[in-house]
C-alpha cells in the first residue's frame, strides 16, 4: 500500500515527533518515520491512529491509483507567495463514510450560495465534541436547524441560529447532530 502520510504531515506543518505524541497511545518519531517510508507495514489500525493525530480521514493517507494528487507550487501568507523548501503534494479530500452534506442555496453568515458543507454525524454521547461549531440538528416533522452549538444542558442543546439578531434556541434530546467539518467552495 502506498501512503501519503509524509505529504499530509508536511502539509499540516507537523514534525514526526508532533505526530508521534498526538497518536493515541503516543508512539515514537522513528515509528512514524518508518511508516511514512514504508520500511514498516502500515496496518489499518496505524492508519486510523495517524489520521486521528493529523486530524484527517484515514482515506486521506492512502494513495490510490485513480486518485490525483496536486503538486504545491508555493505557500501564501500575509507577506506574499513563497517558494517551497521541500516538494509537497496535496491529496484531495474524500468524504467520510457515514457523513452527510448540506448545499448552501442562499448566502448566510460566512457561507455563500454554492458552498458544500461536509458533516460528520455525532451520537448524543459525542455532542460535546461539536461545541462552538456549526451543526445541523433534526427537528420534528422532518425539519432541520443549522446553527452554532453554544451549550448543552442535560439532553437539551442550546443553539444560536446564524441569522443576524437571532435568539438562542433549545432543542430537546435530538437523536443525532451533524457537525460541519469541511467547507467545499468554488472560487
Amino acid at each position: 500500500m502506498i501512503t501519503a502520510i509524509r505529504e499530509v504531515r508536511r502539509a499540516r506543518n507537523m514534525t514526526l515527533e508532533q505526530v508521534a505524541l498526538r497518536c493515541s497511545p503516543p508512539t515514537t518519531a522513528q515509528t512514524i518515520g518508518r511508516l511514512e517510508t514504508g520500511t514498516r507495514t502500515v496496518s489499518v489500525a496505524w492508519l486510523n491512529r495517524i489520521a486521528a493525530a493529523l486530524e484527517v480521514a484515514p482515506a486521506d493517507l492512502v494513495t490510490l491509483p485513480d486518485r490525483a494528487a496536486l503538486p504545491v507550487a508555493a505557500t501564501l501568507d500575509a507577506n506574499g507567495a513563497h517558494a517551497l523548501r521541500q516538494p509537497q503534494t496535496l491529496v484531495p479530500p474524500q468524504p467520510a463514510s457515514g457523513g452527510i452534506a448540506l448545499v448552501v442555496t442562499g448566502s448566510i453568515a460566512d457561507y455563500r450560495s454554492g458552498d458544500q458543507l461536509w458533516c460528520d454525524l455525532r451520537p448524543p454521547a459525542a455532542f460535546a465534541l461539536a461545541l462552538n461549531r456549526d451543526v445541523l440538528v433534526p427537528l420534528p416533522a422532518g425539519r432541520f436547524l443549522f446553527a452554532r452549538l453554544i451549550g448543552i444542558d442535560g439532553d437539551a442543546l442550546l443553539l444560536l441560529p446564524l441569522t443576524p439578531g437571532a435568539r438562542p434556541t433549545s432543542v430537546a434530546a435530538p437523536p443525532w447532530l451533524a457537525q460541519a467539518t469541511r467547507l467545499i467552495r468554488t472560487l
